[in-house]
């Protein structure tokens, strides 16, 4: 649990005093989250057990603590960048750390508590989501995604050949459709879970409004669409070109191993609570994220970090040129064990 801790929370206090005291800080925290991360995901000393049990119980603490500093650190950042007297290098660098804060450390807790038996904790996901604009995500990534992931049908799984810039476009409309569509099926008649996403999104653009006026509500957009960019980078990554294959009309092979990317790098899948380890949780998504399997073997593995392959994903053709040849590899992988079936996410 310790690396998990050290690696989340280094970030969080960095932010902190970038937001505080400014100064070196800001440029401290985004080299953190940057060129730090990158160079200590080359030590792979750094790869934990797989499954060390004692981390359990703590690992929900951080998840909720993650949480809760969540928005002191969005909404102290707004003021920072609106009302504080850095220069604007230094707030650029602040905006960038606190950006791809809430992209990859944010944006993967959120994900871990919508997941959680524990509805205060499904809440606090929501409420992450929510303050980022965000929130019908927690309706389409349990109700659509983890369902058909891997399918034509998933908006959020990318096609062999599609860029990401194409794939953003279709990924965040058809989150938003196909999960009102989803809630809307379980709930025919009265409010749905969208309700309190439009309230949250109200709230949070008040609270903007409140800390600077305008300006304040634009730092806040532009904050909240990049860490919107990060989720969509985070499943473009993950999902590219790997399809479950199609047994009858309408009926797809279970949900197996190889169908998602996955990153053995040791430091970025501490700081993004192993949500690298996508096959997995896929395949048991209610599965607390300390316990998250790796199988070099079985699972397809990504050249580099989720992080730098992000970044690779925004130049299509560079892309492609890595990604393609080891997509069409997975794709004529066996079908997946039948008895896998049981554990598809539904």
């Amino acid at each position: 649990m310790v690396r998990f801790t050290l690696a989340s929370f280094g970030m969080v206090a960095l932010l902190a005093l970038a937001i505080a005291l400014g100064g070196g800080f800001a440029w401290a925290a985004l080299c953190y989250i940057t060129v730090f991360t990158y160079f200590m995901d080359k030590l792979g000393a750094l790869v934990a057990p797989d499954r060390p049990g004692s981390e359990f119980p703590a690992g929900d603490g951080l998840a909720v603590a993650l949480g809760m500093v969540h928005f002191p650190l969005l909404f102290g950042g707004v003021a920072a960048l609106t009302l504080g007297p850095a220069a604007l290098p230094e707030k650029l660098a602040l905006f960038f750390a606190l950006a791809l804060f809430l992209g990859q450390v944010s944006n993967s807790n959120a994900h871990e508590l919508i997941h959680r038996p524990n509805r205060w904790m499904r809440r606090l996901g929501v409420a992450v989501y929510g303050s980022v604009l965000f929130g019908f995500h927690a309706s389409a990534h349990p109700r659509v995604h983890h369902i058909f992931a891997a399918t034509p049908r998933d908006p959020n799984s990318a096609p062999l050949g599609q860029g990401f810039w194409r794939f953003a476009q279709r990924a965040w409309r058809g989150a938003l459709v196909e999960g009102y569509r989803a809630e809307r099926k379980l709930r025919p008649t009265g409010p749905t879970p969208y309700s309190a996403y439009a309230a949250l999104a109200a709230a949070s653009l008040a609270g903007a409004a409140m800390i600077g006026g305008l300006p304040a509500v634009a730092v806040f957009f532009a904050l909240a669409v990049y860490a919107q960019l990060q989720l969509l980078l985070s499943d473009y990554v993950q999902h590219y070109g790997l399809q479950r294959r199609e047994i009858t009309p309408g009926r797809f092979e279970p949900f197996g191993p190889q169908h998602s990317w996955n990153a053995p790098h040791g430091f970025s899948s501490a700081l993004m609570l192993n949500a690298p380890r996508h096959s997995d949780h896929h395949s048991r998504p209610m599965r607390p994220y300390p316990a998250l399997e790796l199988d070099c073997e079985t699972m397809p593995m990504l050249p580099h970090s989720v992080p730098v392959m992000a970044v690779v994903a925004l130049i299509p053709p560079v892309w492609r040129r890595i990604m393609d040849h080891r997509a069409r590899r997975w794709a004529n992988a066996p079908l997946a064990d039948p008895r896998e079936s049981a554990k598809v996410a539904s």
